[in-house]
Protein backbone atom coordinates (compact mmCIF):
# COMPACT_ATOMS: atom_id res chain seq x y z
CA UNK A 1 0.00 0.00 0.00
CA UNK A 2 1.30 3.46 -0.89
CA UNK A 3 1.28 5.78 2.12
CA UNK A 4 1.31 9.60 2.21
CA UNK A 5 4.95 9.38 3.28
CA UNK A 6 5.75 7.34 0.19
CA UNK A 7 4.19 10.04 -1.94
CA UNK A 8 5.30 13.23 -0.24
CA UNK A 9 7.85 12.22 2.39
CA UNK A 10 10.99 14.34 2.68
CA UNK A 11 13.08 12.17 4.96
CA UNK A 12 16.76 12.82 4.36
CA UNK A 13 16.04 16.10 2.58
CA UNK A 14 17.18 19.57 3.60
CA UNK A 15 14.77 22.50 3.35
CA UNK A 16 15.20 26.24 3.86
CA UNK A 17 12.16 28.41 4.53
CA UNK A 18 12.33 32.21 4.64
CA UNK A 19 9.64 34.16 6.44
CA UNK A 20 9.31 31.14 8.69
CA UNK A 21 7.71 32.89 11.66
CA UNK A 22 4.94 34.49 9.61
CA UNK A 23 1.37 33.22 9.74
CA UNK A 24 1.64 31.07 6.62
CA UNK A 25 5.33 30.42 7.17
CA UNK A 26 4.70 28.63 10.45
CA UNK A 27 2.29 26.22 8.78
CA UNK A 28 4.69 25.62 5.89
CA UNK A 29 7.44 24.92 8.43
CA UNK A 30 5.26 22.37 10.22
CA UNK A 31 4.48 20.64 6.92
CA UNK A 32 8.11 20.43 5.77
CA UNK A 33 9.45 19.29 9.16
CA UNK A 34 6.52 16.91 9.63
CA UNK A 35 7.32 15.29 6.28
CA UNK A 36 10.81 14.52 7.53
CA UNK A 37 12.95 17.33 6.10
CA UNK A 38 15.64 18.96 8.17
CA UNK A 39 14.04 22.39 8.03
CA UNK A 40 16.07 25.56 8.37
CA UNK A 41 13.81 28.28 9.72
CA UNK A 42 14.95 31.65 8.42
CA UNK A 43 13.88 35.04 9.79
CA UNK A 44 15.20 38.15 11.50
CA UNK A 45 14.16 37.39 15.10
CA UNK A 46 16.19 34.61 16.71
CA UNK A 47 13.86 34.39 19.70
CA UNK A 48 10.81 33.79 17.55
CA UNK A 49 12.72 31.26 15.45
CA UNK A 50 13.80 29.37 18.56
CA UNK A 51 10.23 29.29 19.85
CA UNK A 52 8.91 28.04 16.52
CA UNK A 53 11.57 25.33 16.27
CA UNK A 54 10.75 24.05 19.76
CA UNK A 55 7.05 23.89 18.94
CA UNK A 56 7.39 21.74 15.83
CA UNK A 57 7.72 18.00 15.39
CA UNK A 58 10.76 17.05 13.35
CA UNK A 59 14.28 18.39 13.00
CA UNK A 60 14.42 22.18 12.71
CA UNK A 61 17.34 24.59 12.65
CA UNK A 62 16.49 28.15 13.73
CA UNK A 63 18.75 30.28 11.53
CA UNK A 64 18.60 34.04 12.02
CA UNK A 65 19.22 35.67 8.66
CA UNK A 66 18.19 38.98 7.15
CA UNK A 67 17.55 38.07 3.51
CA UNK A 68 18.16 41.70 2.50
CA UNK A 69 21.75 41.40 3.74
CA UNK A 70 24.40 40.05 1.36
CA UNK A 71 26.58 38.98 4.28
CA UNK A 72 23.78 37.22 6.17
CA UNK A 73 22.67 35.21 3.14
CA UNK A 74 26.24 34.28 2.25
CA UNK A 75 26.74 33.09 5.83
CA UNK A 76 23.58 31.00 5.59
CA UNK A 77 24.98 29.28 2.51
CA UNK A 78 28.23 28.58 4.35
CA UNK A 79 26.34 27.05 7.28
CA UNK A 80 24.45 24.77 4.93
CA UNK A 81 27.70 23.63 3.31
CA UNK A 82 29.19 22.86 6.72
CA UNK A 83 26.04 21.00 7.80
CA UNK A 84 25.88 18.61 4.85
CA UNK A 85 26.52 20.34 1.57
CA UNK A 86 23.14 19.97 -0.10
CA UNK A 87 19.81 21.75 -0.35
CA UNK A 88 16.68 19.98 -1.59
CA UNK A 89 13.98 22.59 -0.98
CA UNK A 90 14.21 26.38 -0.93
CA UNK A 91 10.97 28.21 -0.08
CA UNK A 92 11.12 32.01 -0.40
CA UNK A 93 8.19 33.29 1.65
CA UNK A 94 9.48 36.59 3.10
CA UNK A 95 7.39 39.65 2.26
CA UNK A 96 6.37 43.15 3.34
CA UNK A 97 3.16 42.96 5.35
CA UNK A 98 1.44 46.31 5.76
CA UNK A 99 -1.35 48.34 4.22
CA UNK A 100 -1.24 51.40 2.01
CA UNK A 101 -2.28 53.06 -1.22
CA UNK A 102 -0.85 55.06 -4.12
CA UNK A 103 -1.70 58.22 -2.20
CA UNK A 104 0.63 57.39 0.67
CA UNK A 105 3.21 55.04 -0.90
CA UNK A 106 6.75 56.34 -1.26
CA UNK A 107 9.35 55.36 -3.85
CA UNK A 108 11.41 53.86 -1.03
CA UNK A 109 8.54 51.46 -0.24
CA UNK A 110 8.84 49.95 -3.72
CA UNK A 111 12.59 49.57 -3.33
CA UNK A 112 12.23 47.90 0.06
CA UNK A 113 9.54 45.51 -1.18
CA UNK A 114 11.51 44.63 -4.30
CA UNK A 115 14.65 43.93 -2.30
CA UNK A 116 12.79 41.63 0.10
CA UNK A 117 11.08 39.73 -2.71
CA UNK A 118 13.26 39.89 -5.81
CA UNK A 119 16.66 40.92 -4.47
CA UNK A 120 16.47 38.32 -1.71
CA UNK A 121 15.63 35.63 -4.25
CA UNK A 122 18.80 36.49 -6.14
CA UNK A 123 20.88 36.43 -2.94
CA UNK A 124 19.43 33.12 -1.79
CA UNK A 125 19.92 31.46 -5.14
CA UNK A 126 23.43 32.86 -5.44
CA UNK A 127 24.46 31.43 -2.07
CA UNK A 128 22.81 28.01 -2.49
CA UNK A 129 22.85 27.21 -6.21
CA UNK A 130 25.74 24.79 -5.85
CA UNK A 131 23.90 23.03 -3.00
CA UNK A 132 20.80 22.63 -5.16
CA UNK A 133 22.95 21.28 -7.99
CA UNK A 134 24.48 18.75 -5.59
CA UNK A 135 21.01 17.57 -4.58
CA UNK A 136 20.06 17.20 -8.26
CA UNK A 137 22.57 14.35 -8.56
CA UNK A 138 20.22 11.98 -6.72
CA UNK A 139 16.91 13.81 -6.35
CA UNK A 140 14.70 16.58 -7.77
CA UNK A 141 15.50 19.79 -5.86
CA UNK A 142 12.74 22.36 -5.69
CA UNK A 143 12.73 26.13 -5.37
CA UNK A 144 9.33 27.52 -4.37
CA UNK A 145 8.40 31.19 -4.40
CA UNK A 146 5.32 32.64 -2.73
CA UNK A 147 3.38 35.33 -4.58
CA UNK A 148 -0.18 36.57 -3.99
CA UNK A 149 -3.50 36.91 -5.78
CA UNK A 150 -2.70 40.63 -5.71
CA UNK A 151 0.15 39.90 -8.07
CA UNK A 152 -2.51 38.70 -10.51
CA UNK A 153 -5.45 41.04 -9.87
CA UNK A 154 -5.85 44.36 -8.07
CA UNK A 155 -7.42 44.69 -4.60
CA UNK A 156 -11.06 45.77 -4.59
CA UNK A 157 -11.14 49.00 -2.55
CA UNK A 158 -14.68 48.49 -1.27
CA UNK A 159 -13.61 45.39 0.65
CA UNK A 160 -11.52 47.40 3.09
CA UNK A 161 -12.51 49.92 5.72
CA UNK A 162 -10.36 52.62 4.13
CA UNK A 163 -7.77 52.84 1.32
CA UNK A 164 -4.87 52.48 3.74
CA UNK A 165 -6.20 49.18 5.09
CA UNK A 166 -5.83 47.37 1.77
CA UNK A 167 -2.74 45.88 0.23
CA UNK A 168 -0.29 48.56 -0.92
CA UNK A 169 0.60 48.93 -4.61
CA UNK A 170 4.22 47.89 -4.17
CA UNK A 171 3.14 44.58 -2.62
CA UNK A 172 1.21 43.48 -5.71
CA UNK A 173 3.87 44.87 -8.02
CA UNK A 174 6.67 42.75 -6.55
CA UNK A 175 4.44 39.69 -6.25
CA UNK A 176 3.72 39.93 -9.97
CA UNK A 177 7.48 40.16 -10.43
CA UNK A 178 7.96 36.99 -8.38
CA UNK A 179 5.66 35.08 -10.73
CA UNK A 180 7.71 36.12 -13.75
CA UNK A 181 11.03 35.57 -11.96
CA UNK A 182 9.86 32.03 -11.19
CA UNK A 183 9.37 31.33 -14.90
CA UNK A 184 12.75 32.82 -15.76
CA UNK A 185 14.54 30.81 -13.08
CA UNK A 186 12.77 27.59 -14.09
CA UNK A 187 14.08 27.95 -17.64
CA UNK A 188 17.65 28.73 -16.59
CA UNK A 189 17.88 26.10 -13.84
CA UNK A 190 15.96 23.33 -15.59
CA UNK A 191 19.00 21.87 -17.40
CA UNK A 192 20.69 21.46 -14.01
CA UNK A 193 17.74 19.41 -12.75
CA UNK A 194 16.44 22.16 -10.45
CA UNK A 195 12.72 22.92 -10.49
CA UNK A 196 11.27 26.36 -9.73
CA UNK A 197 7.57 26.94 -9.07
CA UNK A 198 5.38 29.59 -7.53
CA UNK A 199 2.46 29.39 -5.10
CA UNK A 200 -0.10 32.19 -5.26
CA UNK A 201 -2.31 32.35 -2.15
CA UNK A 202 -5.72 33.95 -2.22
CA UNK A 203 -7.56 35.21 0.89
CA UNK A 204 -5.94 33.69 3.98
CA UNK A 205 -6.78 36.20 6.73
CA UNK A 206 -6.17 33.82 9.62
CA UNK A 207 -7.97 33.57 12.92
CA UNK A 208 -8.81 36.49 15.15
CA UNK A 209 -9.23 39.00 12.34
CA UNK A 210 -12.05 41.39 11.52
CA UNK A 211 -15.07 39.12 11.09
CA UNK A 212 -16.84 41.54 8.76
CA UNK A 213 -13.76 41.75 6.54
CA UNK A 214 -13.45 37.97 6.50
CA UNK A 215 -17.08 37.70 5.43
CA UNK A 216 -16.55 40.22 2.62
CA UNK A 217 -13.46 38.34 1.44
CA UNK A 218 -15.35 35.04 1.47
CA UNK A 219 -18.02 36.49 -0.81
CA UNK A 220 -15.38 37.12 -3.48
CA UNK A 221 -14.65 33.42 -4.03
CA UNK A 222 -16.82 30.90 -5.91
CA UNK A 223 -16.34 28.56 -2.95
CA UNK A 224 -17.83 31.18 -0.64
CA UNK A 225 -15.13 31.04 2.02
CA UNK A 226 -11.59 32.11 2.83
CA UNK A 227 -8.66 29.72 2.88
CA UNK A 228 -7.17 27.72 5.71
CA UNK A 229 -3.40 27.93 6.04
CA UNK A 230 -3.12 24.15 5.77
CA UNK A 231 -4.38 24.45 2.19
CA UNK A 232 -1.25 26.42 1.32
CA UNK A 233 1.02 24.07 3.28
CA UNK A 234 -0.11 21.01 1.35
CA UNK A 235 0.55 22.80 -1.95
CA UNK A 236 4.06 23.66 -0.79
CA UNK A 237 4.56 20.06 0.31
CA UNK A 238 3.53 18.77 -3.12
CA UNK A 239 5.93 21.11 -4.92
CA UNK A 240 8.71 20.27 -2.45
CA UNK A 241 8.32 16.55 -3.01
CA UNK A 242 10.19 14.65 -5.72
CA UNK A 243 6.73 13.38 -6.72
CA UNK A 244 6.26 16.72 -8.51
CA UNK A 245 9.48 16.16 -10.45
CA UNK A 246 7.92 17.04 -13.83
CA UNK A 247 6.40 20.29 -12.56
CA UNK A 248 8.42 23.44 -13.11
CA UNK A 249 7.86 27.02 -14.23
CA UNK A 250 4.27 27.01 -13.05
CA UNK A 251 2.20 29.24 -10.79
CA UNK A 252 -0.15 27.24 -8.56
CA UNK A 253 -3.02 29.54 -7.60
CA UNK A 254 -4.73 28.60 -4.33
CA UNK A 255 -7.41 31.25 -4.04
CA UNK A 256 -10.80 29.55 -3.88
CA UNK A 257 -11.44 30.78 -7.40
CA UNK A 258 -10.96 34.49 -6.58
CA UNK A 259 -9.11 35.18 -9.84
CA UNK A 260 -11.45 32.98 -11.92
CA UNK A 261 -14.18 35.63 -12.19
Amino acid sequence: MITPNDLFGLTGKVAVLTGATGRLGQVMAAALAGAGATTWLVGRDQGRLDALASSLDGECVPARCDVTSDDDVAALGDRLREAGGRLDVLVHNAHVGRGGSLRTARPSDYIEAADLALGAFQRLLGSTRDLLETAAADSSPSVITVASMYGVVSPKPHLYANPEAGNPPYYGAVKAGIVQLTRYAAVELGPAGIRVNCVTPGPFPGEGGDRELVARLAQQTPLGRVGDAAEIATTVLYLASPRSSFTTGTNVVVDGGWTAW
